[in-house]
């Protein structure tokens, strides 16, 4: 492990958001209290399976899952980039996500 493995990173590639979420059996997702009118996708997020809840596959309750399409389109419509990180600083696999402005 290099020193910055554990060091967040950003991207708008869609193959690498894809490829990131994917391997941690993320989904794409956007919050549902925060969908616009004719299912027009709310705030971004990744859903991730909980291995240890009995019926894999079942999304947080709050989240709608929504194609990689549909995804996409808003996370290019809303111009903003993809914040991650590969690994926790004790090498874990990390899930830590989120989706930020150039304000920010």
């Amino acid at each position: 492990m290099t020193a910055t493995d554990h060091e967040s990173k950003t991207t708008t590639d869609h193959d690498t958001i894809k490829q990131w979420a994917e391997s941690r059996d993320g989904y794409p997702a956007t919050v549902a209290d925060t969908e616009g009118k004719g299912g027009q996708p709310g705030i971004l997020r990744i859903d991730f399976e909980d291995p240890s809840e009995e019926q894999p596959n079942t999304p947080d309750s709050g989240l709608h899952r929504i194609t990689w399409e549909e995804f996409f389109k808003k996370f290019d419509d809303a111009d903003v980039q993809f914040l991650y990180q590969e690994q926790t600083s004790d090498g874990s696999v990390s899930r830590f996500c989120k989706f930020i402005s150039d304000d920010e």
